[in-house]
């Protein structure tokens, strides 16, 4: 199986690492942009995140099976809206949803004051 993994930080290192070490199936891994830790595990494509017409190109002529998108910003940009349009997989929310969670609404913060979790303007000490 042939898997593109879109990005290059943590998140897309960690997605990679779990594919190469826990699959039971033989895998080719590629990744764009990705990083010096995430080539030990993956090849490295040297196509940004922002250029969704080469993404696509390049998935398309390797034959990719799955895409993974770990950055926000290429998805909340339309990356996966473009590839379902071009009919290639890809793991992902559309530009509508990545846009939305970028820029929550605030009654979406009212109401989490319903539940006891700890939020980013609490504690977790108290």
């Amino acid at each position: 199986m042939k898997i593109l993994i879109i990005g290059a930080g943590g998140r897309e290192h960690a997605i990679t690492w779990a594919l190469r070490h826990t699959s039971a199936h033989e895998l080719q891994l590629y990744c764009a942009q990705g990083n010096a830790g995430i080539a030990h595990d993956a090849q490295l494509v040297h196509i940004p995140a922002e250029d969704h017409s080469q993404l696509s190109s390049f998935a398309r002529s390797e034959g990719i099976d799955l895409t993974f998108v770990g950055p926000e910003a290429p998805l909340a940009a339309g990356l996966v809206d473009a590839f379902e349009r071009a009919g290639i997989p890809i793991v992902g929310p559309t530009a509508a949803a990545a846009r939305k969670n970028q820029n929550p609404s605030p009654h979406q913060h009212d109401g989490l004051l319903l539940f006891p979790w700890p939020r980013d303007d609490q504690s977790l000490g108290q």
